[in-house]
């Protein structure tokens, strides 16, 4: 048996579908068991127009605006590491401390407090149609309003403030473009839909429509579809717009109740964690993963033949399995009833520790807690 130190994550693997703040996401769910692997749905072109960017942000720099709209956190961070290998981070800090700030979800304000400074408001919602109606409920007419724009460009919240009277000027830092491995995106989606991964996680809403469009181009959304339905996949979403594009396929993703990574992971944890489907035996409690299994967080040293013995006796604990019904679910096709010995025998070995009793002429079953 390979000992994985109790780590409440042990056997799983994860897919991580973002670009940016991958590997801190990889790294937060690795420390605690899994194998996290990596496949943006999508890519992120930065700095599309550098010298329109800086010539505006002098400009604000030098007359500050009535009111600054901070879309994402990764567009804000950027900005303000674009001003700064231009010599002008301070002072467009200092610029943004005398205006109104208003933040779009919990990640753009959290770029905002990492900066020391603090939105007015923040739209809860993550929407930009939120930030359009309080403002215009506001009232902005001959308002200056400079508007960071998320990855997909504008939404109509320039429009909508324009047609109330403001002045906009609109940030354009960074665009989804597409994945920096398209075939990587494809594998995936294979991988998920043949069962390999535990969790997919998303980050973005572009992204997670990107990754689904992928899965229906694949022909593979019934396969997905199932797996997530029957429990064995669960969807994992930072925010409920991140979510929306899954929900309008029929994917109901776990979304924490704060929209930042530190509460993703935390959700994730719980749910395949202490909380995840376990089942009482003998040996300890055994969690059958997409690819492993475990007992007490500790990673069984299995084949693939072996982890489908404990996959098919865990479905029902305490049923009885005769030779030849085990033999059906084993990989490989044969029809020779010792092969299904031999695997609960490699099973034993593998564990260590009393875990498959055989029931005299009936079959095998877990020794399962009375």
């Amino acid at each position: 048996m390979t000992q994985a130190h109790g780590h409440v994550l042990a056997g799983t693997r994860i897919l991580v579908t973002a670009q940016r703040r991958a590997e801190d996401l990889a790294l937060a769910l690795g420390r605690r068991g899994a194998q996290v692997d990596i496949a943006p749905a999508l890519g992120v072109e930065a700095h599309l127009d550098e010298d329109t960017l800086l010539s505006r942000t002098r400009a604000l720099i030098a007359e500050p605006a009535d009111l600054v709209i901070v879309t994402t956190g990764i567009g804000f961070r950027s900005w303000l590491d674009t001003a700064e290998a231009a010599g002008l981070r301070d002072e467009l800090i200092a610029a943004l401390g005398e205006v109104r700030l208003i933040a779009r979800g919990p990640k753009a304000r959290g770029a905002l407090q990492a900066a020391d400074l603090v939105p007015d408001w923040v739209a809860e919602s993550e929407t930009s149609a939120e930030i359009a109606d309080f403002l215009v409920h506001d009232g902005v007419e001959g308002q200056r309003i400079v508007v960071q724009h998320h990855g997909a460009g504008d939404d109509g919240l320039e429009k909508a403030l324009t047609a109330a009277g403001a002045a906009t000027t609109g940030l354009v830092i960074y665009r989804w473009g597409p994945p920096p491995d398209p075939e990587a995106v494809r594998a995936s989606v294979r991988a998920t839909a043949a069962g390999e991964y535990d969790a997919v996680l998303f980050t973005s809403a572009p992204g997670a429509a990107a990754w689904w469009r992928v899965v229906v181009d694949e022909r593979l959304e019934p396969s997905v579809l199932g797996r997530h339905g029957a429990g064995r996949l669960l969807v994992a979403a930072v925010g409920p717009v991140t979510a929306e594009p899954l929900r309008t396929v029929g994917v109901d993703p776990l979304v924490p109740n704060r929209g930042r990574l530190g509460a993703l992971v935390r959700a994730v944890v719980i749910s395949l964690g202490d909380e995840a489907e376990s089942v009482s035996t003998a040996a300890g409690e055994l969690r059958i993963r997409a690819t492993a299994a475990t007992l007490d967080h500790e990673v069984l040293s299995l084949s693939p033949t072996g982890l489908a013995v404990l996959r098919t006796l865990a479905q029902n604990p305490g049923e009885v399995w005769s030779r030849e019904r085990l033999l059906h679910v084993l990989p490989g096709g044969s029809d020779d009833p010792h092969a299904a010995e031999v695997a609960v025998a490699r099973v034993r070995e593998a564990v260590g520790r009393p875990l498959v009793k055989t029931v005299v002429k009936r079959g095998y079953r877990l020794l399962v807690e009375s």
